[in-house]
């Protein structure tokens, strides 16, 4: 397998949710496995997701679990940025992204030429979209 870099984002007790979320925005083919599968399945933990990962359709991965802490920070001081030239695929992206979050930057042609805008989903996941310009 070649090397790769993807998103991997923790969750407090909400990455089942999040991951079926980010599969119906992006589609493509979910696993998720929890704590439960590989310990002790009377824990508090038992259900939470240990790993999940999906696989889209346009070839991302996109991974995240539950952070048995509860420390995770949303969005700190990271996005994921979607970036290309498909304007209706990157307009879909965002409607479903942005639909129940906060838009911190609409999406709209910027001084640059391309169309950029940026927001939080309703998992507190920061996002950035950008369609160059034809």
């Amino acid at each position: 397998m070649a090397s790769r870099l993807n998103p991997y984002i923790s969750f407090n007790s909400n990455a089942r949710q999040a991951m079926e979320f980010y599969q119906e925005v992006f589609g493509g083919e979910l696993a998720l496995s929890t704590f439960g599968e590989f310990g002790d399945k009377e824990s508090p933990l038992a259900n939470q997701i240990m790993h999940g990962m999906l696989e889209t359709p346009a070839g991302f991965t996109l991974m995240g679990a539950d952070d048995p802490q509860g420390n995770a920070q949303p969005s700190g001081s990271m996005s994921i940025s979607l970036s290309g030239d498909d304007e209706a695929e990157l307009r879909g992206y965002w409607e479903k992204l942005s639909d129940g979050g906060t838009v911190t930057v609409p999406l709209e042609k910027q001084m640059w030429g391309d169309v950029f805008g940026m927001c939080q989903d309703k998992f507190g996941i920061g996002w950035m979209v950008n369609i160059a310009a034809q």
